[in-house]
């Protein structure tokens, strides 16, 4: 019987990769093919299909074109040329997705900004996306306006909804121009590997670095998922993820575009309101993060989320017990969660429900994918070299840090870079296994099994030392899936006159959290080393717009007192229970008279 599950098991696997080689084989770099001509198949193909559902009605993929078209035309009125650029600033709605298509039609590149970004973060990205105009909603305008005021831009600012005696009127510009689609020829020069977007890292840990997404990638992104989801023109994708990002913008938005499905776009994400729009609106796809998922296993049961019409989730970063949790409470019959980055070469897709893995790649086809693990050293936070100079490859449940092999003749595995050639250099990695061999360095950390899934451990960085054992912030934080925690930020900080960081969380909980409780689970799930020495108790948690959590204030913060008004607290080794950490008990700690 075993023998034959794993036949089975081999069978749907390869079924499923054949199906996605084989349309990437239409879309790679030989077809010639670019993302408006991609899209403007579907829209030939399903004109009167609604593209998107709205509360104020349908619009269909003519309506969709039409408006495309005008900002085509628009950009050609201004002077636009392949390979210039435009920043884009608008919240979540069907109009966004419209303009940048509308732009790469004529060979304009659009900067997807971040809409969370204010004052000097977004003047950087509008510098460092070299952006000659920019599109910017109503609701954005004051953002927009502190970062004038912060730098000196040389942008040309044009308003969506609304008038400003200091732009253009970009609703009034659009209005002069044809709805026809524009000449192909107007885009004869830009070539499959060019850029058609670019994109913004989350800024986790500092300034968003732009990364470009060229035609060739941003096709496989549009297809890959929608491939694996068995996307059809039926499907209904509810899109409550940002749509400047990769996942949200390109992997969920494939799902519709590329099969003549719709979109229920939405401007950001509520538990609350999520089961009843599913419900309203009959959405069959839903693309996540995984701490969207774990907020949904969170919320108390509703009606609403009986009897919805959701087949297939796909997204990324949904941790093994939220997976389980997930897929029980709500009978959800798929999950596919992949793995890649908006910059990056490497990319894995968990097409087989496996619970916790992010991809697949069996050791009979290892020479079709470019991804290997490298032992790494935690306390330089570079991979372990030999003797002989090169990097040693992971043993199956080894973690290391996730490579991905640079060829810049395989559209698969190129390396675009971001817009700062040292920033692109930083992420490469050479001479690995053989002399002149250049790897992209993903920066997480993974372990592979035996059967060739790989699984996400933790992001460089994030892992850290404590007691001379190494601690991985993913493995603490499924530890904290407990009764009244909503959200769990897991991070090391320094505490003076020892090695290493200790331990310490974030918490987002709801009233009534039981610390003696929590703390007697913590000490049976994990090793001495890896419990959270300190608690931090926040009312609400700091993430990106993507729901990634960020850690860096938070570590520069530490424990003290003095410096956080959230309550804190310490797992007291004497007393064998979390106390409140009190200006005098933290002055202890720190003068070694109380042992941590």
């Amino acid at each position: 019987m075993g023998f034959l599950s794993a036949i089975g098991r081999e069978v749907e696997f390869m079924s499923a990769m054949l199906r996605i080689l084989g349309k990437i084989k239409k879309v790679g770099p030989g077809s010639g093919l670019r993302v408006p001509d991609h899209i403007e198949k579907t829209v030939d193909k399903y004109p009167d299909r609604p593209m998107a559902i709205t509360d104020e009605g349908d619009v269909s993929y003519a309506e969709f074109e039409a408006y495309a078209n005008q900002v085509a035309h628009w950009a050609r009125s201004h002077g636009m040329k392949p390979g210039d650029t435009v920043a884009l600033l608008m919240p979540n709605c069907w109009r966004y997705i419209a303009i940048w298509f509308g732009l790469s039609k004529v060979g304009v590149v659009t900067s997807l900004i971040n809409t969370q970004l204010t004052g000097h973060s977004l003047a950087h990205c509008l510098k460092v996306g070299e952006s000659r105009h920019a599109v910017v909603s109503a609701e954005l305008v004051e953002a927009f306006r502190s970062a004038q005021a912060s730098d000196d831009l040389e942008v040309m600012p044009w308003t969506v909804d609304v008038a400003c005696d200091w732009a253009g009127d970009f609703n009034a510009a659009l209005a002069e121009q044809s709805t026809a689609r524009p000449d192909l020829a107007l885009r004869e020069s830009v070539k499959p590997g060019d850029a058609v977007l670019k994109m913004f890292t989350s800024g986790t840990t500092g300034l968003p670095k732009a990364a470009l997404m060229t035609h060739i990638r941003a096709l496989y992104y549009l297809n890959i998922f929608a491939i694996v989801a068995k996307a059809a023109p039926e499907d209904r994708m509810m899109m409550v993820l940002p749509l400047y990002h990769a996942t949200g913008g390109l992997c969920g938005v494939g799902c519709a575009l590329s099969f003549g499905g719709s979109l229920i776009i939405r401007q950001k994400y509520s538990t609350s309101g999520f089961w009843p729009d599913v419900k309203r609106h009959n959405a069959t796809l839903f693309m996540y993060v995984g701490e969207l998922c774990r907020f949904l296993v969170n919320a108390p049961e509703s009606e609403a989320e009986k009897g919805h019409t959701l087949r297939c989730a796909i997204g990324n970063g949904m941790r093994r017990d939220v997976w389980e949790a997930f897929q029980a409470r709500y009978n959800l019959p798929d999950i596919v969660e992949f793995y890649g980055s908006t910059e990056g070469n490497v990319g894995l897709v968990n097409a087989m429900n496996q619970p916790g893995a992010i991809g697949r790649v069996p050791k009979y086809l290892r020479h079709r994918f470019n991804i290997d693990l490298v032992k790494f050293d935690m306390d330089a936070e570079m991979p372990v070299r030999g003797a002989d100079g090169h990097c040693q490859p992971c043993a199956p449940d080894e973690v290391g840090e996730a490579i991905g092999r640079i060829d810049p003749n395989d559209a698969r595995f190129r390396f675009d870079g971001y817009g700062s050639k040292e920033d692109t250099e930083k992420k490469i990695l050479r001479d690995v296994f053989a002399p002149g061999d250049a790897w992209f360095r993903t920066g997480d950390l993974m372990s592979r099994d035996r059967l060739g899934y790989y699984y996400f451990v933790d992001r460089v960085g994030d892992t850290f030392r404590w007691k001379s054992e190494n601690v991985a912030t993913g493995e603490v934080a499924e530890a904290l899936h407990f009764d009244g925690i909503e959200q769990a930020n897991v991070y090391g900080v320094e505490v003076e006159g020892h090695a290493g960081r200790a331990g310490m969380a974030a918490l987002v909980a709801r009233a009534g959290l039981d610390l003696d409780e929590l703390r007697s689970h913590l000490h049976d799930a994990l090793p001495t080393f890896a419990r959270p020495l300190f608690l931090r108790l926040q009312e609400q948690g700091d993430t990106t717009g993507t729901f990634k959590l960020r850690k860096v204030d938070l570590v520069k913060e530490g424990f003290d007192p003095k410096k956080i008004a959230d309550p804190l607290y310490f797992d007291h080794p004497k007393l064998g229970k979390y106390v409140r950490l009190t200006a005098e008990l933290y002055e202890q700690i720190v003068g070694g008279k109380v042992r941590v």
